[in-house]
């Protein structure tokens, strides 16, 4: 239902301020998981969504009577997705990123809800999409732990290890290596390696680093969820 066709800077500055709240919620969300579209862009990207639906909103109110207010609203649906495309990675033949670009589309889409001054709407929406975000994700650990993938980074001072040398540790953790990725920087002597691997629950963490350790000067050790 909406409420408060005629925009004022009263209305106006509330729907912004809930944008504010509700898109910042789940940046939030985001940054809590240390995602690249965190707490920030969430927030502007909202706001900005918002202030398009306000300009559309008031340009048929009080320049333009009779012109649709969806044209500008249409073109922030179209254009949002090169921010979404910046925020996944294909690591072989998956794709890293893929809720957190989801994210940032929805909170184009709930700006232009709140600023359209659809409340119940846009409360319902931030309702179910933190529902999804939070509390659906630890239902999905539960019911498809088979399915589920980490990316596992590793950071070398100079010459990286062997292809083989890595999956044979791997595989004596039972962690079978789906994709792998290196990159070696010469200028800094620095390499890195990025493989997407499925980990059992009973894998011992630190009994895993240290015998990647062994592999080499070994600079930092990453494991984290393929979100």
């Amino acid at each position: 239902m909406l409420s408060g066709t005629t925009i004022d800077i009263a209305s106006a500055s509330a729907r912004l301020g809930f944008s504010f709240l509700a898109c910042g919620l789940i940046g939030l969300e985001r940054e809590a998981r240390r995602q690249a579209a965190g707490l920030r862009t969430h927030i502007i990207i909202g706001l900005g969504a918002t202030m398009l639906m306000l300009l559309s909103a008031w340009v048929p109110q009080r320049l333009a009577p009779g012109q649709d207010p969806g044209r500008i609203a249409a073109q922030v649906v179209s254009g949002i997705g090169f921010l979404g495309a910046g925020a996944f990675i294909k690591i072989g033949n998956n794709v890293k990123g893929l809720t957190t670009a989801a994210s940032i589309w929805f909170v184009a889409a709930l700006g232009l809800t709140i600023g359209a001054g659809m409340w119940e709407i846009s409360l319902v929406g931030l309702f179910l999409s933190l529902l999804a975000l939070i509390f659906v994700e630890k239902v999905e650990r539960r019911m498809f732990p088979s399915e589920r993938y980490k990316l596992l980074q590793l950071w070398y001072e100079g010459r990286m290890p062997p292809r083989s040398s890595l999956e044979a540790v791997l595989k004596r953790f039972g962690i079978p290596m789906q994709t792998f990725d290196a990159e070696l920087s010469f200028a800094k002597k620095a390499a890195r390696i990025n493989m997407l691997v499925k980990v059992p629950a009973i894998v011992d963490y630190e009994d895993l680093f240290t015998e990647l350790k062994k592999l080499g000067k070994v600079d930092k050790v990453r494991l984290q969820e393929n979100y």
